[in-house]
């Protein structure tokens, strides 16, 4: 295995905007870093197990079953289209007041499985960086271990970002200038999901 490409991979991937990200930097403005944390080691443990879970069989089953994957980006593309609607949409309170209720640890974990961006990096790096072998099942775990290691300061920067923000934005109108900004991106997002499920469906 070439660990400093997988590295850089993971890294890369992790620091850019996405999904997890995006939402994470929204819960660290709206609830604040103390409140948002089971939000964020549900991303950091939730996608690592996903990679374990895409590179020991999961990715054959959709081979086997192509279907399957597309209804699993269908409802993922409804869930996210949905959430970016409640971001957007959002009652705005005063910033030090902690109303509502962030992602919890199992949420966070489980929003994994209906995140494209984590499917496509899940199954991008177990197919990329493995040779089949006897050791395949080590270079799995090591890929999840490095996403672990070096993707978890990645998604803190955009959780600290988040909360740095609130500092900055002190009035209701800034608030929801962020949150319909952060839903745009968010849709934004989704926009090669819905791409590729108008090619399945139409040709």
């Amino acid at each position: 295995m070439e660990y400093t490409a997988i590295v850089a991979f993971a890294i890369t991937t992790c620091v850019t905007p996405g999904p997890n990200n995006t939402l994470i930097m929204t819960s660290a403005l709206n609830y604040g870093i103390r409140r948002s944390m089971p939000h964020y080691l549900g991303i950091v443990f939730g996608f690592p197990a996903m990679v374990v879970a895409v590179g020991l069989g999961i990715a054959g089953l959709f081979e086997q079953f192509p279907f399957l994957h597309v209804i699993l980006k269908l409802l993922g593309a409804v869930y996210l289209s949905n959430l970016a609607y409640q971001i957007a949409s959002a009652p705005i309170t005063d910033l030090n007041i902690t109303e509502g209720k962030p992602f919890s640890f199992l949420q966070a974990a489980a929003f994994q499985w209906v995140n494209p961006k984590a499917w496509v990096l899940a199954i991008g790096a177990t197919v990329t960086y493995t040779i089949i072998s006897d050791s395949y099942v080590l270079q799995v775990l090591s890929i999840a271990m490095i996403f672990l290691l070096f993707g978890s300061p990645c998604i803190m920067l955009w959780l600290w970002f988040g909360a740095s923000l609130k500092t900055i934005l002190q009035n209701s109108l800034n608030v929801r200038i962020f949150n319909i900004s952060m839903a745009l991106l968010l849709m934004g997002s989704l926009i090669p999901v819905f791409r590729d499920l108008y090619i399945q469906f139409y040709f």
